[in-house]
């Protein structure tokens, strides 16, 4: 018998093959569809991918200086380093600085300070008591310029010749730290943290979808865990 008679004769069963993996959830979207959400998941992981090496850059930097910060203080204190102290006695300009934000911009032209000036403090004049007599204190100023490297505070008695100026180095270590809670850095850097933030918030929502991978009842069952999840969080908070 060959195989031309046994295919007129009717007498072999052919069993109609069975489907492949995951042949349901594709036949569940209309065949015009199936193109364009394959191309989108497939676009989806690259976007994930590429997402996913910066968030991972700058996560090695913030992960390393949060565990210092973890253990800035004890049982299980981890040291930064020893910090390079320095003081000098600055004379002032005549006619001196009237005030602490004039004081502060001529010891950053004068001293070449970084970092930003932070808020000053401004002790007016008071009396006081010495034992049986008493006498006027003049105003007190105090100032500080906060950069990663270091810290720079400035302390000036009105009426004085001259500007205690005392700064303080930071090791690397204590440099990284200072970086992660962002001391004295300029407006470029926390836009920078605001993309680790954004690719956070990124990384989680194309991984959801690439779970679901559009499928309707993982995307009902994601939906209704983290719905759970909002709600328990706004439960706790009211």
């Amino acid at each position: 018998m060959n195989t031309t008679d046994t295919l007129a004769s009717g007498a072999t069963d052919f069993s109609p093959l069975a489907p492949p993996a995951g042949a349901a959830d594709v036949g569940a979207y209309p065949p015009q569809t199936r193109p364009r959400r394959i191309a989108f998941i497939r676009w989806l992981r690259k976007i994930h991918g590429w997402i996913g090496l910066w968030g991972a850059a700058l996560g090695l930097l913030f992960g390393t200086t949060g565990f210092f910060l973890n253990h800035r203080a004890g049982p299980l204190r981890v040291s930064t380093g020893v910090p390079q102290v320095t003081e000098l006695q600055v004379p002032l300009p005549q006619p001196a600085p009237q005030s602490p934000r004039e004081l502060a911009a001529w010891l950053k032209d004068e001293l070449k300070l970084t970092g930003k000036p932070g808020r000053a403090q401004k002790e007016p004049a008071h009396p006081v008591a010495w034992g049986d007599r008493s006498a006027i204190q003049p105003e007190h100023w105090q100032l500080t310029f906060a950069s990663p490297q270091q810290m720079t505070s400035a302390d000036y008695w009105v009426g004085s010749g001259y500007v205690t100026v005392k700064r303080t180095g930071n090791t690397f270590l204590a440099t990284l730290t200072n970086l992660h809670k962002g001391v004295g850095l300029s407006v470029g850097w926390v836009l920078l943290i605001d993309t680790l933030a954004g690719s956070i918030i990124l990384l989680s929502l194309t991984g959801v979808l690439l779970w679901t991978q559009l499928n309707t009842k993982r995307t009902v069952g994601a939906v209704l865990v983290l719905g759970s999840m909002v709600a328990a969080v706004c439960v706790g908070l009211a």
